[in-house]
């Protein structure tokens, strides 16, 4: 198999890209099962006895009393409620765990440290690496025995793992877990699992899976005006009863009284013509409505990409996107989100001005 590189301009530089079939190896992780290296994702350790506490007001999610091998996911807003931060929390044996994009683990860090005072709390880098696994055959005899496990964590737990790291199962509908390991074993540990029929797999694969499933990516499904309630992040995210953190006003008084501004959609692509790229407008009837964020190329759908467009624009509407060269996209009806319901600040309000008390 020949490594091809993630583009060196992107999120994913330095990872391999696809083994030469990537359409076969989206094909795999959707019925057998592969191993994806994200070892390029950066991972921030917390310890100490206040380290929950301490976290918890400065975040989105209610991780206070975190249970030990829980999972989840955490923001840091700005004072405006727009997401700085997005990162994949794990709480296991007194340390937690946070890992996030490349680009975000030394902003991140420098932030977490500044903002310790006189807690007690210690806030270092880890030398760990995350590989994904992806497919139904993950629960394998085989793959079990490679992993060092009598079964599989449950959705949204982590367990230990004997030679140091740990293993842990993402929420979704399919098997989807990461090996988080030190970095000096990740090589054997890839290999393990390839001699247990595990395929190696690259990020595309990885990309395609999350785009197809809606997931926003932070820095490429969003940009620096998302608010949590446009991308999805308001519940595996954003905890709504939780007390005072930065950015908390924006997050309530969009979730009681208004509507965000923006929606997260999926876009199927025209693919007789070039792809978009990430930042790319969408035009409707020659207006902008919205930006581009991930393009893929999906082994079922083709051509899709994740947009952030203008609430309301209706589902039907003809698109247009692209930078010289204009490509015709449709929004998948199916990504729309809920229809609008009036929150209760906002029915006391109206209830107010027309003198219904």
């Amino acid at each position: 198999m020949s490594a091809v590189s993630a583009p060196e301009t992107g999120p994913d530089a330095g990872a391999v890209w696809h083994y030469g079939d990537p359409l076969g190896e989206q094909r795999a992780a959707a019925t057998e099962a592969v191993v994806i290296d994200r070892s390029h994702r950066a991972v921030i350790t917390l310890t100490g006895a206040e380290r929950k506490t301490w976290l918890h007001s400065l975040s989105t999610q209610h991780v206070s009393d975190l249970p030990d091998g829980a999972v989840t996911e955490n923001l840091s807003l700005d004072g405006q409620g727009r997401v700085e931060d997005h990162w994949v929390q794990t709480e296991l044996d007194g340390v937690t765990y946070l890992d996030t994009e490349a680009a975000r683990g030394e902003p991140l860090l420098t932030y977490l440290r500044k903002m310790v005072f006189l807690a007690d709390v210690t806030v270092d880098t880890a030398d760990l690496a995350v590989l994904s696994l992806l497919g139904p055959r993950l629960a394998d005899p085989a793959v079990l025995t490679a992993l060092g496990v009598g079964s599989l964590p449950a959705e949204a737990t982590a367990t230990a793992l004997p030679e140091g790291g740990f293993l842990r199962r993402l929420r979704g509908p399919g098997l989807e877990l990461d090996l988080v390991v030190p970095r000096e074993q990740a090589a054997a540990w890839r290999q393990r699992l390839v001699d247990a029929g595990v395929r190696p797999a690259g990020v595309w694969a990885f990309e395609a899976h999350r785009v197809a499933a809606r997931r926003p990516r932070l820095g490429v499904d969003t940009d620096e005006r998302t608010i949590p309630h446009e991308v999805g992040w308001i519940g595996p995210a954003v905890h709504l009863d939780k007390g005072c953190y930065r950015g908390q006003e924006t997050v309530a008084r969009v979730h009681n009284l208004g509507k965000p501004p923006r929606m997260l959609v999926l876009l199927h692509l025209d693919g007789s013509s070039d792809r978009p790229a990430t930042g790319d407008p969408v035009l409707a009837g020659g207006r902008p409505v919205g930006r581009i964020g991930t393009v893929v190329e999906h082994v079922d759908e083709g051509p899709i990409a994740l947009a952030l467009l203008k609430r309301g624009v209706p589902a039907d509407t003809e698109l247009v996107t692209g930078g010289e060269s204009a490509v015709a996209a449709v929004i998948d009806p199916d990504s729309m989100p809920p229809a609008d319901t009036v929150g209760a600040g906002r029915r006391a309000v109206e209830r107010l001005r027309s003198g219904n008390r």
